[in-house]
């Protein structure tokens, strides 16, 4: 029912980035809904938000060309849902990275595309990584804090602390991320900017991927879509709201 519910989203308005059409690009890396690449593929708000906050400390290599920017680096992801996990597993390994993907009965090993299960464990895959998301929706599921290396980042996207911040303090040189839910509204925000982007500015009612409509005889005069302000203010609240991330990132970091 999810995937369903999902797809009957059109990818012009699927501002989550869940629909098959954006899925679809991204298990196989296409990042342009278009030929002549205008119009970039909208991604998932919780992976996106991980994603942004690995650039904002450093882990993504600016100076490589866009898609080797994580080459080198190992990262395990404690998750493979379809709506978080998987998902950051894909763009962490279209970036160039090994990710080790951990569900509660396996461990696949993902790169440039390829999936295939591993013989290795968790403890070994967490101890080889430059980082580690948790997103286990469980209380009762703890990192094993000997499994954490020094210089290691740490980022909880789950609603739970997937690991004991007091045994962190313990480890050298580690960064940690408790939260990243305001990163992910921000995305959300980035994301429709990007729909009105690529469908909505000065549409005229032609259609859109699949043969949709964008319905934009109404958006184009709707002033809704036109208004300056609305732009403004959506720029704005993504602006602090990734401030607000950002502090965060800082505060857990100098505890």
């Amino acid at each position: 029912m999810d995937d369903y519910l999902r797809d009957s989203i059109s990818p012009t308005k699927d501002v989550e980035g869940l629909c098959h059409t954006y899925r679809s690009n991204l298990y196989r890396n296409v990042r342009y809904m278009d030929e002549a690449k205008t119009q970039k593929c909208v991604l998932p708000c919780t992976p996106l938000s991980v994603v942004k906050l690995l650039e904002s400390q450093g882990e993504y290599d600016m100076s490589k060309p866009s898609g080797n920017r994580l080459a080198g680096k190992t990262i395990t992801v404690v998750n493979r849902s379809e709506v978080v996990g998987r998902p950051l597993a894909a763009l962490l390994a279209n970036d160039g990275a090994t990710v080790y993907s951990v569900d509660i009965d396996s461990i696949y090993v993902m790169q440039r595309g390829r999936m295939v299960r591993t013989d290795k464990t968790q403890e070994n895959a967490c101890l080889e990584s430059d980082v580690i998301v948790l997103g286990v929706p469980s209380k009762a599921y703890k990192l094993n804090p000997a499994w954490i290396s020094p210089n290691t980042m740490i980022v909880n996207v789950a609603s739970f602390k997937n690991v004991d911040e007091d045994s962190l303090k313990k480890i050298d040189n580690v960064k940690y991320v408790p939260l990243v839910g305001k990163m992910t509204v921000a995305m959300l925000e980035r994301n429709l900017l990007r729909l009105y982007e690529n469908f909505h500015r000065g549409a005229t009612g032609t259609e859109g991927p699949s043969g949709s409509s964008t319905n934009s005889s109404k958006a184009g005069s709707d002033p809704l879509f036109n208004s300056p302000t609305m732009f403004w203010s959506l720029m704005t609240c993504v602006a602090c709201t990734v401030v607000s991330s950002i502090t965060t990132v800082y505060l857990a970091n100098r505890r």
